[in-house]
């Protein structure tokens, strides 16, 4: 008996790899939040504190907030992913989070290469930022 691997096959298998990437990421947010903080950029984080300069008009959450909301988004697109209703929608909104998360690891990549960066945060976040590309890309191709 022979198996024929088929261009349906393919887009399963796809759409099960981001899937299961979505929600490893969406786990890791809750078990270590701290190594998403940096990629949340400044402008976004309410600082309630007092003291502090006041808040941006897009200062909503705080930065564990933000890291919080957005693994529910991950987890949530993972599943949306799954499910062939809603595939082509969370598709394009799982699309649309990546090319959004982009400004976040842009700012974290000119921090890590400003005065207070350190040799690691350039190594680090000199290959996180190029990696979204194919994230961006991948999801994109999950709409048909």
């Amino acid at each position: 008996m022979s198996f024929r691997w088929s261009a349906q096959a393919t887009r399963t298998v796809s759409t099960v790899g981001l899937s299961a990437l979505l929600l490893a990421s969406a786990m890791k947010h809750f078990r270590t939040p701290k190594f998403y903080y940096p990629v949340v950029p400044d402008y976004l984080c309410r600082r309630d504190e007092p003291g502090n300069r006041p808040n941006g008009s897009l200062a909503v959450m705080s930065r564990e907030e933000w890291v919080a909301a957005s693994g529910l988004i991950e987890a949530t697109a993972a599943v949306g992913l799954l499910i062939p209703a809603t595939r082509k929608a969370t598709a394009e909104g799982v699309t649309a989070m990546f090319a959004v998360f982009l400004a976040g690891h842009i700012d974290a990549l000119r921090r890590a290469y400003g005065p207070n960066g350190t040799t690691t945060e350039k190594r680090v976040h000199t290959v996180r930022l190029p990696l979204q590309i194919p994230l961006i890309l991948w999801s994109w191709s999950l709409r048909k």
